[in-house]
């Protein structure tokens, strides 16, 4: 359980620093956006399985968090996605 964990860590630290570059480097597009929300969304659900504890129980305790997650993450989609004037 020990080396899943260092795995899953080590694929968050990856998934963060490349959403960081990209901000650092202002590569800004509508397709980097919709990659970099499903990467958090990745990221999410990584945590609630293996840091939360969630991965061996019932699936109707994992769908709580992963649908406020997929909610959370839909929201700034339409926010980002709406034209504004």
């Amino acid at each position: 359980m020990k080396k899943t964990l260092e795995v899953v860590w080590i694929v968050l630290v990856i998934l963060t620093t490349f959403a960081y570059l990209l901000g650092y480097l202002k590569y800004v597009s509508t397709a980097l956006v919709a990659v970099l929300l499903l990467t958090t969304f990745i990221k999410g659900q990584l945590v609630i399985d293996y840091f939360m504890g969630l991965k061996d129980v019932q699936l109707k305790y994992r769908l709580i968090p992963t649908i406020w997650l997929g909610v959370v993450i839909s929201l700034i989609a339409v926010a980002y996605y709406l034209p504004y004037n």
